[in-house]
């Protein structure tokens, strides 16, 4: 938003005000109603300069007498409301302008549409400035959507969506208090996100409404239709066509339009003419009396349908609300096909769920128009709405079985993807398999390549694997290309998913150029499906290819849900490529844009939670993973639910809390053997074994790696072979074999780096020198070969940098406690304390930062190998060097202060 500060008339009224012989100044601020005119008076009173000069305000029409301007001095005259001034008014102003006294820096504010002569502030004729006064015009204009943007972020924070603000922008025109009336509504709602639907269901503020409807009454009654007949229409129009919809005729028309536009009840624009502010259309089209309201619809429908192209959706409205069904219901289906045909899903839906809502819609036409809005859902965004109509549409008995089927079909993907109800989902797509077998068994082959697709949560890869031979069977004998192409996407999917070598060449065959827009959208969803599938695998830059390409062709199919999973799951590549900067906030700006969706924002969820555990902030971690919001481990992916479970227990270990570690452990990979899609379990294995062995339990322990084994056997997923690994090391710890775990971590860490995937580098590096050092410790004499400890010592060296590097705060402070446990004799500190005085140690900015994170006393103990009385005095020490009291507050402060930057001399403090 520009201030005045940033134009030129502010920077000539400034020197003005400055007393710096500048000639005296007029600025006329000319603005419509609410678009911050007052607001702009209000900050040029705040001026540097305006400090030293006489300011003087004064609204015309109001009571209070003319302020007497002072006989020297520089002198800031604010006039607001020039518009309403009376003869006296303005004959002073005149005097004022005409005459202008050194030093004077006039600002007169006015609304254009309500100047009695156009264009002339102060009337006729227009005073008679002397060559001497500075005469500017500055025209204060709507903001822009990105202003608006600014103001509703600012208001309603994380809750504010762009869906809001693109809405906002629309119906307010971006008039400064329109917007602010309606964020005041929408501040104090309750509701985790503000959409579209959100600002339209705020209602026309009163300001607005009672200026147009005030506008309104004070035109002539014979010319108000014309008015009204704009406000039905909802958007600005021809001339003819306002007048046809006004029903006045071409003579009274014309006239009624002129005396419109002089009493600012409507404006001309470069569309045509309308009113001012779209929303206020709402507060005049409720005021028109309910007959004469639905006759002027339906004069508004019958030129509509003369327009080419037609405007089917709005032709439709007005259909509506001039009481022609029939009009209505064929307009709504062409809308539909025509929105669908070109990509615009949840346009098709937004109109489809509220017509099959109402009851008058015929039976016959349900059956038409049932299968768009299903087939629109199925590629859109999540409408609980639409579950509804389709869930009592399948359960009509008079529906022929066939378009039963195909609704369900539509209905048990629409649960499953959408809304993340999986055991309905799967036992509509089961019924509709059977439901279509005989009489559409392209759809059904659909049906059946669904049940195909692995990530159902409770059943077996042999079953998908039955279900997508069914479903090429079907999809064979159907002789659809459409349908080849739909299974072709999902044995793709269901090949890449397990690591098949073959599924490569699969994917390869997807026909992405296709010239059938539907086969081009089932092989974007192939895509993106491969993409996320071969980033579990461990294929992170053959992932990030297909993602692009699936995110291209997904973006030019019209299918946002496809685009959102691939979204979610380029965050989760993000995340273990390490390319952090940023992500905690993106991952939350996906969560609360997708928060209605579960299953598309899982990804997002899950990499936030694991942010939070890696720095620390494991109140929040245990929230983002397993809280009131995030999605049951029951009904959640198998590969999503794995990778959760693993954080958990990890979570559980770090806190102590073995119990609790090992029955994450047993039930997770419980369920791994359930599914037999072994290549998932890569982010849950070596916390389980870990479990499972501290636990006292290291036969449940081994079983777990025989299994993992034996299950990626054939298998190209180089990821789940680097955790079979790490597997190994885990429990070669565990059981204090740590000559044997060394070489093991290292070669983990040596697979992860190859990736690569940083985060799980570092932690098995960071083993590989635990253990080195843990084994010299327990030598028989004591010690251990410089040569080992140096490899070591440069092992914690490298990952607490990479820690550091990440951003993984309670990393790099374990890594760096035990580095400095263990700190060569040669590098040791020489006796005594090193004195800080007012700066903080690194050990209390290593305290500082994980208390910032939120981590307890006792926490930090574990971490740092310290007592928690230790911890509490460092913790007590950094709150007063950095003058704090509260442990919330130590993480931002801490930027702050400042540090030793050698590494060794932060290993050596104590």
């Amino acid at each position: 938003m520009v201030t005045a500060h940033e134009t030129f008339w502010g920077l000539r009224l400034r020197r003005t005000l400055a007393g710096d012989g500048s000639a005296p100044v007029l600025v006329l601020v000319e603005g419509f109603a609410g678009t911050g005119k007052s607001s702009l008076v209000r900050e040029l009173t705040t001026l540097p300069e305006a400090a030293r000069a006489t300011c003087l305000r004064w609204a015309c029409g109001e009571s209070a007498a003319p302020p007497t301007l002072p006989a020297d001095g520089p002198v800031l005259l604010a006039v607001e409301d020039v518009h309403r001034a009376g003869a006296e008014e303005s004959a002073l102003l005149r005097r004022l302008l005409e005459h202008p006294r050194p030093g004077l820096a006039a600002v007169l504010t006015y609304r254009p549409e309500e100047l009695a002569a156009p264009g002339l502030p102060l009337g006729t004729p227009p005073p008679r400035y002397p060559p001497g006064l500075t005469v500017l015009r500055h025209r204060v204009r709507p903001w822009s959507a990105d202003e608006v943007r600014q103001v509703a972020a600012a208001a309603l924070g994380e809750r504010c969506t762009q869906e809001a603000v693109a809405r906002l922008h629309e119906r307010s025109g971006g008039v400064a208090q329109i917007v602010a009336d309606l964020l005041a509504v929408l501040r104090d709602s309750t509701r985790l996100r503000c959409t579209a639907v959100d600002v339209d269901a705020g209602g026309v503020p009163v300001r607005l409404a009672e200026l147009s409807l005030g506008r309104t009454a004070a035109l002539l009654p014979e010319h108000r239709p014309i008015v009204w007949a704009a406000a039905v229409l909802g958007e600005p129009v021809g001339r003819d066509e306002l007048v046809t919809v006004s029903g006045l005729g071409r003579s009274l028309g014309r006239q009624a339009l002129l005396a419109a536009l002089a009493g600012a009840a409507l404006i001309e624009s470069a569309e045509g003419y309308g009113l001012p502010v779209p929303l206020a259309a709402v507060a005049v089209h409720e005021s028109v009396p309910g007959p004469v309201r639905q006759e002027v619809h339906g004069r508004a429908a019958n030129v509509l349908a003369h327009r080419q192209p037609v405007p089917w959706a709005a032709l439709a409205r007005h259909h509506r609300a001039g009481g022609r069904i029939r009009g209505w219901l064929r307009a709504i289906e062409q809308a539909a096909r025509e929105a669908a045909e070109f990509g615009r899903h949840q346009e098709a839906i937004g109109l489809l769920e509220e017509t099959l809502a109402t009851p008058a819609v015929p039976p016959q036409t349900r059956a038409r128009l049932a299968p768009i809005l299903a087939r629109s859902a199925v590629v859109g965004l999540r409408s609980d709405q639409t579950v509804q109509v389709l869930t009592q549409i399948v359960e009509d008995a008079a529906l022929p079985a066939a378009a039963r089927g195909e609704l369900r079909l539509d209905l048990g993907l629409l649960l499953c993807n959408q809304v993340g109800m999986s055991d309905k989902g799967w036992r509509e797509l089961e019924r509709a398999a059977a439901e279509l077998r005989d009489a559409r068994p392209d759809l059904s082959a659909r049906a059946m390549s669904a049940l195909a697709m692995p990530y159902w949560p409770n059943s077996s890869f042999d079953i998908h694997r039955a279900w997508l031979e069914d479903a090429a069977s079907a999809a064979a004998d159907s002789g659809d290309e459409v349908v080849r192409t739909a299974v072709a996407a999902n044995r793709a999917g269901l090949a890449m998913s397990c690591g098949d070598p073959q599924a490569w060449e699969l994917v390869r065959k997807l026909p992405t150029d296709s010239p059938d827009p539907r086969c081009r959208l089932h092989a974007a969803r192939g895509l993106c499906n491969a993409a996320d599938a071969a980033l579990w695998l461990g294929h992170h830059g053959r992932a990030e290819e297909l993602l692009t390409e699936g995110l291209e062709l997904s973006g030019k199919s019209g299918a946002p849900y496809t685009k959102h999973t691939a979204l979610g799951a380029r965050l989760l590549l993000e995340w273990v490529t390490g390319r952090w900067a940023g992500l905690a906030e993106r991952c939350e700006t996906f969560v609360t844009a997708t928060a209605d969706m579960p299953v598309i924002s899982a990804d997002a969820r899950m990499v936030r939670g694991l942010l939070a555990l890696a720095q620390g902030e494991w109140g929040s971690a245990l929230s983002w993973l397993s809280g009131a919001n995030a999605s049951s481990r029951d009904h959640a992916a198998p590969p999503l639910a794995a990778a959760t479970s693993g954080a958990l227990i990890r979570l559980s270990l770090a806190r102590q809390e073995l119990t609790g570690a090992a029955a994450e452990a047993r039930d997770a990979w419980a369920k791994v053997k359930r599914k037999g899609v072994w290549v998932w379990a890569a982010d849950l294995a070596p916390w389980a074994v870990e479990a499972m062995a501290r636990t006292g339990d290291p036969e449940a322990a081994r079983a777990v790696i025989a299994d993992f084994t034996a299950g990626l056997e054939g298998r190209d997923a180089p990821g789940a072979e680097a955790a079979v690994t790490w597997s190994r090391a885990a429990l070669a710890e565990a059981e204090g074999r740590w000559l044997d775990a060394v070489p093991l971590y290292r070669e983990a860490a040596a697979a992860y780096a190859a990736l690569p995937r940083p985060y799980a580098q570092a932690l098995t590096t960071e083993a590989a020198g635990r253990c080195a050092l843990a084994a010299g410790a327990a030598d028989a004499e004591g010690h251990v070969l410089d040569a080992d400890k140096a490899q070591a010592v440069a092992d914690l060296t490298a990952c607490t940098r990479q820690f550091t590097d990440l951003g993984a705060v309670w990393d790099a402070a374990r890594a760096r406690a035990l580095l400095r446990s263990h700190q060569p004799a040669k590098e040791a500190r020489p006796p005594g304390r090193p004195s800080y005085g007012d700066r903080l140690s690194p050990r209390e900015r290593e305290v500082a930062e994980l208390a910032g994170t939120g981590l307890t006393n006792r926490e930090i103990a574990t971490t740092l190998h310290l007592s928690p009385r230790t911890v509490e005095q460092h913790v007590a020490r950094a709150m007063r060097k950095l003058g704090t009291t509260s442990r919330q507050h130590l993480a931002k402060m801490l930027d702050e202060a400042v540090l030793p930057e050698s590494l060794n001399e932060a290993a050596n403090s104590g």
